[in-house]
């Protein structure tokens, strides 16, 4: 086979329970070994390969062993490198299309449990009430602690319409949480929109699928046309948003910014991993597209932004905060993001499988690698309704084990937006977790609750800007 598929990935925190990753198609040539093989360590794993085959207590297949030696040698380097076995291929390639089999539940590890980074909206895990932070210690009637992911996830896939038991361990909740959860195909419209009042639109991004840039332009042009005049303000909600296409973030980033901006820039040890990406039609579009921004309404790059954001919002929806904040284009309020700033690159080995190798680092425009630290916010807003989010658990790229080091190391990383947030605005004390104020389910239809104090600041904001620019 004289090319490769690669798989460029910039999404998702952790694997997802029968979601989609980020992917990025293009080809490169086989690359020749420029180092000799190391012949002592080779010759001992022959050695330990025969010494299994030949005394372990039960026979074991020469398949098993060769995928543990794999899967070994990938999930030993960080946490997002991985085996992936014919299964989790096809759902990686199937899963950038918006519709998927499995629960809906975005996933990483954690002391040998399966911890829950955020369950995706619209889906059974999201109905069921799966919460961030939450600890998955049994599936069905089998303990997880043993498993690797990629094995937890295979259980949690399975055919539409069959169940699956979920044992929980909660913080804040002495006995364990016990769901049944209805597997299902779950089709995901990425991008939502509504009017929060007279001239102020909101915009929510659940994830950055293949046509999220052409849904954001449609959304878009409703709010406008629903307002019969040109919004005064916008809120783009990040929060929660796991990642997704690398080319979505930047038609999303490129909706808003002036033509050719940088949105961002990666930075590896071969050339193909090395890329510049602006905000330009051949690094949002796809071969033979049309240009859907040309459809935005007039006056969309103008207008006043704030973008929402948490623990929750990683990879490709900190890039498109991390380039809005840089260019002075929007407000990021809410709270410190993930810290996923590493690129995966989705290499096939020829027999339907593929290993999922960390092959860069991302960084804003400004230079900033978001790694292990995160996009940190213009205006800190705790989010008081949710005692089991990223302020109570601390669920970060920075907790993962064999994480990659930022590479500015601890000192400040060189960007104009602030070291620390510029301000924070926390909730009434009535408001606080445990004070008995909890989050508004919402109502069939609505987008978001009116009592969501992240987005009523926001909007408030926004208000207050309004006011300034009249004076």
């Amino acid at each position: 086979m004289t090319q490769k598929t690669k798989l460029i990935l910039v999404g998702l925190a952790g694997l997802v329970a029968g979601a989609a990753l980020t992917v990025n198609l293009s080809a490169i040539a086989n690359k020749s070994a420029d180092t000799p093989l190391p012949v002592e360590e080779l010759r001992a794993f022959t050695e330990v390969f025969a010494r299994i085959k030949s005394d372990y207590v039960e026979p074991v297949e020469d398949k098993k062993l060769i995928n543990e030696a794999i899967n070994g040698m990938l999930t030993g380097l960080d946490p997002h490198s991985a085996y992936l076995d014919a299964e989790a291929f096809k759902d990686l390639q199937v899963g950038t299309q918006g519709e998927f089999g499995g629960l809906g539940i975005e996933v990483g590890m954690e002391d040998g449990f399966v911890k829950v980074v955020a369950p995706i909206e619209d889906t059974p895990a999201f109905k069921a009430g799966v919460k961030a932070g939450d600890l998955i210690v049994k599936l069905d009637d089998t303990p997880v602690k043993g498993m690797t992911l990629n094995d937890a996830v295979k259980r949690m896939r399975g055919k539409p319409g069959s169940s699956i038991k979920l044992t929980i361990a909660r913080k804040g909740v002495d006995k364990p949480v016990v769901l049944t959860l209805t597997r299902a195909v779950i089709k995901i419209r990425s991008v939502k929109s509504t009017m929060l009042d007279s001239g102020y639109g909101y915009v929510r991004v659940t994830q950055f699928q293949e046509h999220t840039g052409e849904l954001l332009v449609e959304a878009l042009q409703k709010l406008y046309k629903d307002n019969k005049a040109p919004l005064k303000g916008l809120i783009l909600d990040l929060r929660n948003d796991p990642g997704g296409l690398l080319n979505g973030a930047v038609a999303v980033t490129a909706a808003f910014v002036k033509p050719d901006s940088l949105v961002v820039y990666t930075e590896g040890r071969t050339e193909d991993a090395r890329m510049r990406l602006t905000a330009s039609r051949e690094h949002y579009l796809r071969p033979m597209q049309m240009d859907f921004l040309k459809d935005l309404p007039e006056g969309v790059k103008q207008v006043p932004m704030v973008v929402l954001v948490n623990g929750g919002s990683a990879s490709a929806s900190e890039i498109v905060a991390g380039a809005l904040q840089d260019h002075k284009r929007a407000v990021v309020m809410g709270t410190r993001t993930f810290g996923k700033g590493s690129v995966q690159t989705i290499l096939p080995l020829g027999n339907s499988t593929a290993i999922k190798l960390t092959t860069a680092r991302y960084f804003t425009p400004s230079g900033r690698s978001i790694q292990a630290k995160g996009i940190e916010p213009d205006i800190t807003v705790e989010d008081p309704a949710m005692p089991e989010s990223e302020e109570s658990f601390g669920i970060r790229e920075a907790d993962l084990d064999k994480h990659l080091a930022n590479p500015a190391g601890s000192e400040p990383a060189p960007a104009p937006a602030p070291a620390k947030p510029a301000d924070t605005i926390k909730a009434p004390p009535a408001d606080k977790p445990g004070k008995g104020k909890k989050a508004t389910p919402l109502e069939p239809g609505e987008i978001v609750s009116k009592n969501d104090f992240q987005v009523n600041q926001a909007l408030n904001l926004l208000k207050g800007l309004q006011i300034l620019q009249g004076r």
